[in-house]
């Protein structure tokens, strides 16, 4: 490191068209075996130059600095396949179900024109993205007990 030290005080006293000379020599020990050695010790002179020669200095060591390592980017995991309802009498749409609560907030529920099933809709919180899914019979008889005073359910579709 003796004699990057002597380029850089060599650097200092010297003139701008001495100091292209000086500066590939710098290059050329940067490039070398001991490489990322002098860029360090590069980095640490030039703390205690004036700009200009700091300058210099910063320049050959972002010049010499090896490439960033880049990772390849991780594939987006897909989203999972929403569960099919279960095949009671076929598919259903939005016309075999009754909307008999609808809370602002986020909340609807769901039930079928002959209320044997319930299905409650929310927004998934990790996508932002409306869910559907039944509800079993204990869910239903809980939300109808926790929602008995709720001013958002449907006409006719108040809890008995």
């Amino acid at each position: 490191m003796d004699e990057v030290d002597a380029l850089v005080a060599r650097m200092r006293t010297s003139g701008h068209d001495e100091r292209a000379a000086i500066r590939e020599q710098l290059l050329a020990l940067c490039a070398g075996p001991e490489g990322g050695q002098v860029r360090d010790h590069l980095e640490r002179a030039a703390r205690g130059q004036v700009l200009e020669i700091q300058w210099e200095l910063e320049e050959i060591v972002e010049e010499t600095a090896p490439a960033p390592i880049t990772s390849p980017e991780p594939e987006p995991e897909p989203e999972p396949e929403p569960e099919p309802e279960p095949e009671q009498g076929g598919q259903l749409t939005s016309k075999d179900l009754d909307v008999v609560y609808d809370d602002p907030r986020g909340l609807i529920l769901h039930r079928t024109k002959d209320g044997t099933r319930w299905f409650a809709t929310q927004m998934d919180p990790r996508t932002g993205q409306p869910q559907t899914f039944e509800l079993h019979a204990n869910e239903i008889d809980q939300l109808k007990a926790q929602l008995a005073g709720s001013p958002y359910w449907a006409i006719g579709g108040a809890p008995a």
